[in-house]
């Protein structure tokens, strides 16, 4: 294979997939058939938690994200997994019609599955649409822009000169040489194998 970048010029956006439970960041997300209940399809990884909890929901809510999303967003829900942290603590969310969708995000679509497709490597879920709203007529994030800006979105500023240490969760800081024994995030309450030197 020459170059398989090449897909991420694909047209396609970023979003965050919610289940009752479990939620991730997928960008593998089309429309299949239109009408007043159009059918949406979403990929999502075998090896992903949402995937074992949304076989067994049969609903789920995408929220589609902007380019100014709030990095946390994507760092909670794209960086961690739902087997060690609940995403559902922070102030990210908001409750719709039994499911959580995201705050600041453009809006929402809340899908019932109709039909699984098995791949190698991923499940394709397909869900008719039931419910959905605009919070936004903002500019979505692409694919494309989400990996040009990666970096930019998950970045957290620290002091120059200090060593910090990062919780990959919900972005607190400590500052220190080391992580002390048995530390714990005083914002979110992971343990230190979440925290990223910086």
């Amino acid at each position: 294979m020459r170059d398989k970048s090449i897909t991420r010029k694909i047209t396609q956006g970023v979003y965050v997939l919610t289940t009752d439970g479990a939620g991730c960041v997928v960008d593998a997300v089309s429309q299949v058939s239109s009408g007043s209940n159009p059918l949406i399809s979403v990929a999502v990884m075998k090896t992903n938690y949402t995937n074992e909890v949304l076989h067994e929901k049969k609903v789920f809510a995408l929220s589609v994200l902007g380019e100014e999303v709030s990095g946390q967003v994507i760092q909670t829900f794209g960086l961690n997994s739902m087997r060690d942290v609940n995403k559902f603590s922070f102030d990210l969310t908001k409750e719709i019609d039994g499911l959580q969708v995201v705050k600041d995000s453009l809006g929402y679509m809340i899908c019932e599955v109709v039909d699984t497709i098995d791949t190698e490597s991923h499940t394709l879920f397909i869900g008719r649409l039931i419910e959905a709203d605009c919070f936004s007529d903002s500019k979505p994030m692409s694919y494309l822009y989400y990996h040009e800006h990666k970096d930019e979105l998950i970045k957290v500023n620290t002091d120059n000169n200090k060593t910090a240490w990062v919780c990959t969760v919900c972005g607190y800081v400590f500052y220190g040489d080391e992580l002390p024994d048995g530390f714990k995030c005083p914002k979110c309450g992971v343990d230190a194998s979440l925290f990223r030197r910086s």
